[in-house]
């Protein structure tokens, strides 16, 4: 047994994990952190085969204020550890009419290009309206659910400082019972416009026509901070990470999985983790980046069953949607592409039916793509691309068999590319090809039922809160990730993982002092896969 009890510990180096760690680790403490997986960065890690490098998880980087203030706490400056390209249009949209239509930061040239895109339908005039309501709900959300640990709406709002016109007006502007999708149709009338809109919840892999209206605001964050692409690939983001909490001194144990998080006899305080090979570690406390609910159902299960059952009796614990990845090489690139692209489905009620409610692969699906060679050309062999396609499908089902589903919807896949995509001799182009399902996304990241977002965002009133990253129920245990508060994305993830810091930091239940030494992080550690 190591008597470390001076130290805290981080399960999981996903980008969550590490965010915690970096923070925990500026603001004085000693830090451990745990990854069964040989790289650091979870789902964000890197492919690369015959001259081509891919992206395997997150491709879009919005809200970069999130990473500059994790950075700000070890006194750094984002810019010297990142190197940033901003894209605009953020976005090109294929219609199933043969349009396109380009999503750009500005409202002002965004509502120009849709008084021409959709003359006479109010689409325009429609998304100005809807970009007010969206700042509205964002400057909410900045006051009363960012970067605190919220579980549910008593923990947004601080009753003790009175009932303020202000906070009525807040309550009500939240929409509470309204839904992504009948938001942006009340605004905007045009079937293509609202597909495009409603893609803003794709970031949280859930149904716009299940999730609370106020999920609309990320639309008008992604507008006020615009997308990024860090040279390097999303790949870029953990490794700045894992070299910042180096400096910092955080210990990082990879190849080295958690089996269970200790606790005392009472079940009520961490006092350790045992680690897969059988060796206790006490530690003051836990930040777990991994799974909230498997946290609970594995991890505490043995040593805190009453704790797990109250997770499990507070809500349903509905897993967001999964995906099939193709990472195609092509020998040539598509000049019609964006770096980012939706090639959308001909009927969203239908896909979102499929995929959502009837849990099965959508027939006519959309798919996302990250032709990333027009940015950055070093990710493909000299005049081709490393076209990254992400298709939502359902979490995993018993009776799904991905071994055996791939090969025909690889076929749909590449039918809609030719097709909608207007990429009709993609398969001539093709000369590399991998693929990520459900199932490896479940087996490679230990994910609830391989969804890619955590936790689903489904329900009008509630359907936005995620358990909160400081336990109500273990002392010393915080959440961080997709599946914990604020949700899944990017940003998100790692705001959850300041969060988890700060409030492990303001409980004081792990003494402060010099850093361990300095150790660099492995390359082993960054290869990502």
């Amino acid at each position: 047994m190591r008597a470390e009890r001076n130290r805290v510990g981080v399960i999981g180096g996903g980008l969550g994990g590490l965010a915690s760690a970096c923070v925990l680790a500026a603001r004085g403490y000693a830090v451990t952190l745990f990854e069964r997986s040989p790289w650091l960065g979870g789902k964000a890690a890197v492919l690369e085969e015959a001259g081509f490098r891919f992206d395997m998880g997150p491709t879009i980087l919005t809200i970069p204020s999130v990473l500059r203030r994790i950075f700000s706490e070890a006194g750094r400056r984002l810019e010297d550890h990142l190197d940033l390209v901003r894209l605009d249009p953020q976005w090109r949209c294929f219609f199933t009419d043969g349009t396109a239509l380009d999503l750009v930061e500005d409202v002002d040239a965004m509502t120009a290009a849709l008084a021409a895109y959709a003359p006479g339908t109010g689409a325009a005039k429609g998304y100005r309206n809807f970009h007010a309501l969206a700042n509205r709900l964002h400057q909410i959300s900045t006051r009363h659910f960012f970067w605190k640990s919220i579980g549910g709406i008593g923990d947004m709002i601080d009753w003790r400082a009175g009932f303020s016109t202000q906070l009525l007006g807040d309550v009500l502007n939240l929409r509470m019972g309204r839904s992504v999708a009948g938001t942006v149709r009340k605004f905007v009338p045009d079937a293509r416009v609202a597909q495009m809109l409603d893609h803003f919840t794709q970031y949280v892999g859930s149904c716009p026509e299940s999730s609370p209206a106020v999920l609309c605001g990320i639309a008008h964050m992604q507008t006020q901070e615009g997308v990024w692409y860090p040279r390097g690939g999303t790949r870029a983001v953990p490794e700045a990470l894992a070299r910042l909490g180096a400096e910092l001194g955080v210990e990082y144990r990879t190849e080295c999985g958690v089996k269970r998080v200790l606790t005392e006899p009472d079940g009520k305080r961490v006092r350790g983790v045992e680690t897969d090979g059988g060796e206790v570690v006490e530690l003051a406390a836990v930040v777990s980046n991994a799974d909230s609910a498997r946290t609970h159902r594995e991890l505490l299960q043995d040593t805190a069953p009453r704790a797990a059952k109250r997770f499990e009796s507070r809500r349903g614990y509905e897993p967001a949607c999964s995906g099939v990845v193709l990472y195609l090489g092509l020998s040539r690139a598509y000049d019609h592409l964006l770096h980012h692209d939706f090639v959308f489905s001909r009927d969203p009620h239908e896909e979102f039916d499929s995929i959502y409610r009837r849990g099965e692969p959508a027939a006519d699906p959309t798919c996302y793509l990250a032709s990333t060679a027009r940015t950055e050309p070093e990710t493909a062999p000299p005049g081709g691309d490393a076209l990254y396609v992400l298709v939502h499908t359902p979490y995993l089902r018993p009776h799904h068999d991905w071994k055996t589903m791939l090969p025909e919807y690889r076929r749909v896949i590449l039918d809609k590319l030719k097709t909608t995509g207007q990429m009709p001799d993609i398969e001539d182009r093709i000369v590399y090809e991998s693929a990520l399902t459900p199932q490896d996304i479940h087996d490679r990241y230990r994910v609830l039922n391989g969804a890619i977002y955590g936790l689903a965002s489904h329900g009008k009133w509630n359907g936005a809160f995620k358990p909160a990253n400081r336990s109500p129920d273990v002392s010393g245990l915080y959440l961080a990730g997709g599946a914990a508060h604020p949700g899944p994305g990017m940003p998100m993830v790692l705001m959850s993982g300041w969060i988890a810091a700060d409030a492990l930091d303001a409980d004081g239940l792990a003494p402060k002092g010099a850093p361990g030494a300095p150790r660099a992080a492995t390359k082993k550690q960054f290869a990502g896969v």
